[in-house]
């Protein structure tokens, strides 16, 4: 479902991602992880169109971001790190925006705007203008229109900011339900524990490159530590030289000839 084919995207002379090789299939949820300055920021930006590769292609759905936008947009629901709305519109409104966007049949999309209210509890304040709402509620008000037409590929920039513990266990209920159903799922977070929990692999990127590619256990198996959280294992391995993914070479892991 999502494909960076050798992606490299630079900034002048300064990479950002080099040669990026990964697959993440149908009903997986992916999260990826790394320090500041890492590259996944810029690694979610392609991914949802908002900058071309430098070299290589990103396909979702099959669907080249370059070549196919508006096709690969059809199937990508997207949250990014700060929730942007229309303050002048409520919640109900923008949901209706968002719908008329992606050109859903009104019956359908009244349908989906109700169903997405509920999901999230929304109905208390759909009606309002979205300046009245809290960074938590604008958080499930961007998630809501995000689902709103079902994508096949579900883009996670630091989904949980600003979430309080009732609306982080929707979230959470949520992404396991719909990867279930076969969605797929791209997040970026530091909220190690969540990946833990949530995501089937892990990617941990390091300036720019992948070096890590696999699921929890197999990187607890790559690092050789007394430790057992993720937290250890993360800080140890983005300090120490680069870690294949569990059956691979150090070069193939990172994505390097």
């Amino acid at each position: 479902m999502i494909e960076f084919d050798h992606v490299t995207r630079t900034y002048g002379p300064k990479p950002a991602v080099t040669d990026l090789s990964l697959s993440i299939p149908r009903g997986e949820l992916f999260a990826l992880l790394g320090p500041n300055g890492a590259g996944k920021t810029t690694t979610i930006k392609m991914l949802v169109g908002l900058l071309r590769p430098s070299r290589g292609a990103v396909r979702i759905s099959g669907h080249d971001l370059v070549k196919e936008t508006r096709a690969a947009h059809l199937h990508t629901g997207y949250v990014p790190d700060e929730p942007t709305l229309y303050d002048k519109l409520t919640g109900r409104e923008f949901l209706w925006f968002i719908a008329d966007m992606f050109g859903m049949p009104r019956r359908i999309a009244g349908e989906k705007i109700g169903r997405e209210i509920d999901h999230f509890e929304l109905a208390e304040c759909a009606d309002d203008l979205a300046e009245s709402y809290s960074l938590g509620m604008r958080q499930r008000l961007v998630f809501a229109a995000a689902l709103l037409h079902d994508p096949d590929v579900l883009v996670l920039d630091e989904p949980m900011v600003g979430l309080d513990p009732r609306s982080v266990r929707i979230v959470k209920d949520l992404l396991k339900s719909r990867t279930r159903e076969g969605m797929t799922v791209f997040m970026s977070t530091h909220t190690l524990a969540m990946a833990e929990e949530l995501a089937d692999r892990v990617g941990i990127m390091v300036r720019g490159q992948l070096r890590f590619l696999g699921t929890i256990a197999e990187l607890r198996d790559q690092v050789a530590t007394e430790h057992t959280s993720l937290e250890n294992l993360y800080l140890e391995l983005t300090t120490v030289q680069p870690v294949a993914s569990a059956g691979t070479t150090p070069a193939e892991a990172t994505g390097t000839p």
